[in-house]
């Protein structure tokens, strides 16, 4: 499903040459529930993002589904995001002048292709699911932070991926909240054989996934 094939990242802050991921090569089969993990500043979250089509690497190749992503087209490479990959950040990135229920809808409005699914209905069925129904006219300044979280797992959901990249979804959640938003995660991995890489810095949620990718200094000291 996803296959990173000597991955390199390196940015440059003045002068300075930092390679943020360091020849990465590794597989995510289907299905699979993941961590990758490391303390901040070891180039997990570049990796997502490379895993996610939102950053481009220097060097190697990202292959989603046998499919060379280097080879794709700005366009065609925003419709493989928007259709297979799902996103759930840390500080939830909900647009505060949309309610619940329309940031779930988001995704929806930037396909230009019919869809094959009523995007009302899955969008009302997600919230129910997650028990979050009763804040679907809410505002994301007006529910918790834990409700958030579900909206924004919700709406990362509604294009039916077959992948969801998870940032730190806890880091802003009491430690209540963020239990659930793992026994979430988990449900989904088992229930819909979601493929799931959670991005953490610890190892107590690591310990959570079936696999644990641990990253240091930009490289993967073990998979």
């Amino acid at each position: 499903m996803i296959k990173l094939k000597n991955v390199s990242k390196t940015y440059f802050l003045g002068e300075e040459k930092v390679k943020a991921v360091d020849n990465v090569s590794l597989e995510i089969k289907k299905g699979e529930y993941v961590s990758i993990v490391g303390p901040s500043g070891c180039g997990k979250s570049t990796l997502m993002y490379t895993i996610g089509l939102l950053d481009t690497p220097t060097s190697g190749s990202v292959y989603i589904d046998g499919q060379d992503v280097s080879k794709l087209t700005d366009e065609e490479l925003s419709h493989l995001r928007n259709q297979k990959i799902g996103f759930v950040f840390q500080s939830f990135n909900l647009i505060n002048k949309f309610t619940a229920l329309e940031n779930v809808l988001l995704p929806t409005k930037y396909l230009k292709d019919k869809l094959d699914f009523d995007p009302q209905e899955r969008a009302e069925e997600l919230l129910k699911q997650f028990g979050i129904w009763d804040r679907k006219d809410f505002f994301p300044n007006k529910i918790s932070g834990g409700q958030q979280q579900r909206v924004a797992v919700a709406r990362a959901l509604i294009m039916k991926p077959s992948i969801i990249l998870a940032d730190e979804p806890t880091g802003n959640l009491d430690t209540k909240a963020g239990h659930e938003i793992l026994d979430l995660l988990s449900d989904l991995n088992k229930k819909l054989n979601v493929t799931i890489v959670l991005i953490t810095h610890e190892m107590d949620i690591a310990k959570r996934t079936k696999r644990k990718i641990v990253m240091k200094d930009g490289q993967v000291i073990s998979k």
